[in-house]
């Protein structure tokens, strides 16, 4: 177990019964604004927050564990622990556990999903984790640390824009989000084909596709909330059509009727009423709509015509002021 703490830890942050979960979607930005890594400490508790890093999915072994230590101790966090557990019996190590039962914040690297889910699912670490998150606690995880937050967590398959049959395959994850399935690295990996698969397979699950350098901030209540550079993609196929259940081999599924929503960062969505609720640009979705009324024109009002022509033309309303006006 790896540990930077302050000379005096914070408590953990207090919060509501279930916490935050948060799918980020891989290679978030680690040396720029890094949005997405601040908003982990915001939710977790800023300064007070206690942050439990994972590092068993990953190849890059202590490296990536010091990496991740030292970016939330440069953003003040006060107590960062690094665990990085190698088989099920390490993951039920007193110890470990005895991390998350006292952290605000539980976040969990990329690398291999399968690894991480055959190491931590069932276990005493992995029971730990789910305690923490229904006490209130963030649980965040990038990449592969995304994909284990779901219950049915992706473990392999293809890419490609066509939904195929037999296209991915699916493994227990911790069951954070029972009613999704998360993807990672979405667009820059065109995975787009594999979860509408899935989701053909599962029309009660959401599919929930997240870019990289992008997070998905879901909220006990349901609401989802996109921050970071890309999108998130979610695929509702609940009142969908589907050849899934007679397909064969390789063959490309047919899947209609499936509701697609794509998510920049700002965009309120909520998941339980699988709506979206608030977008940046668009009025307040949650009020009443109003009634539209015929518009009454102002007394001694006159219209500036060069505008109305400038609306729609190539020309800006600059350039039709300068033009002669017998042209």
């Amino acid at each position: 177990m790896t540990r930077v703490t302050a000379a005096s830890a914070a408590a953990p942050a207090a919060g509501p019964v279930r916490g935050i979960v948060m799918p980020i979607g891989g290679a978030e930005d680690k040396v720029g604004r890094m949005t997405v890594l601040r908003e982990v400490v915001r939710l977790a508790g800023g300064s007070a927050a206690r942050i439990v890093v994972i590092s068993t999915a990953s190849s890059l072994g202590d490296e990536i564990t010091h990496a991740y230590l030292q970016i939330f101790s440069s953003l003040g966090v006060s107590e960062v622990v690094g665990i990085r557990p190698e088989s099920r019996a390490q993951a039920a190590a007193p110890d470990l556990v005895e991390a998350v039962d006292g952290c605000s914040a539980v976040f969990m690297t990329g690398g291999n999903q399968v690894k991480l889910a055959a190491i931590v699912v069932g276990t005493p670490l992995g029971a730990a984790i789910t305690a923490a998150h229904r006490r209130g606690a963030l649980v965040a995880g990038t990449s592969a640390g995304a994909s284990i937050l779901s219950t049915h967590m992706i473990s392999l398959g293809s890419g490609g824009a066509t939904p195929k049959f037999r296209m991915s395959q699916v493994s227990e994850g911790l069951g954070l989000l029972p009613q999704a399935i998360v993807d990672q690295h979405f667009t820059q990996r065109n995975r787009f084909g594999r979860l509408l698969s899935l989701v053909a397979n599962n029309p009660a699950q959401l599919g929930i596709g997240v870019d990289e350098d992008t997070a998905a901030i879901i909220r006990p209540d349901g609401r989802l909330e996109v921050k970071g550079r890309g999108v998130v993609t979610v695929m509702d196929g609940s009142a969908a059509l589907t050849t899934a259940y007679t397909a064969t081999g390789t063959q490309p599924l047919m899947i209609s009727d499936v509701r697609l929503h794509s998510l920049p960062r700002g965009v309120v969505f909520d998941l339980d009423g699988r709506c979206l609720v608030s977008a940046p640009g668009l009025p307040d979705l949650s009020a009443p709509p109003t009634v539209a009324r015929p518009v009454d024109v102002p007394a001694g009002l006159r219209p500036d015509s060069r505008r109305i022509a400038a609306e729609g033309a190539h020309e800006s309303t600059a350039e039709l002021r300068r033009r002669p006006a017998s042209s």
